[in-house]
């Protein structure tokens, strides 16, 4: 299984008992829905390996408490411990409306209501304070902050996203 593949589901930060149990803080709105899980792929040196749960419950807010198949004991755990984990995309629960993974956009148009046609998303830059739509219009880069007030309609069907941005923004780039 590949990276781009899967999701990042969250990271290993504790072991929990002598008998291998570890403690993972997920990096989810909803982590309920993660409880019962039968694997999840752990990294290990770039590589995803697959862990079999023996069995997993929910420990304080986004805290889940996994204890998996063959890590018996503390050193076991310990050999894990600040992993990341992650599950394949298709685990993600759907999202309707306006509501999106930065993954599913990729590729979408940008259109403008005032402006027209802006482009292609390439990508999504996460890592700044405000997210943003990276669009490429035939060679030049056009940064538009992912904001829910900007966002019109998303139509999945035909891949594009709908956008009213304050006057002047795209015309920066050009």
């Amino acid at each position: 299984m590949k990276k781009d593949d899967c999701f990042y589901l969250g990271k290993i930060v504790k072991k929990y008992s002598f008998k291998g149990e570890v403690l993972a803080k997920l990096d989810t709105d909803q982590p309920d829905i993660y409880e019962h899980l039968d694997a999840i792929f752990v990294e290990h040196k770039n590589n995803l390996i697959p862990f079999f749960v023996e069995r997993s419950q929910l420990h304080k807010s986004k805290l889940l408490r996994i204890k998996f198949e063959d890590v018996d004991t503390e050193e076991d755990a310990d050999s894990i411990l600040k992993s990341d984990l992650y599950l394949p995309l298709e685990f993600l629960p759907k999202l309707e409306g306006d509501k999106f993974y930065f993954h599913e956009v990729i590729g979408f148009s940008i259109e403008d209501k005032n402006y027209g046609k802006v482009g292609i998303i390439k990508a999504i830059n996460d890592s700044t304070s405000q997210a943003l739509f990276e669009i490429d219009q035939n060679g030049i880069e056009i940064l538009i902050p992912l904001n829910d007030e900007f966002i019109v309609k998303i139509d999945r069907p035909n891949k594009v996203i709908i956008v009213e941005t304050p006057e002047g923004l795209i015309d920066l780039y050009l």
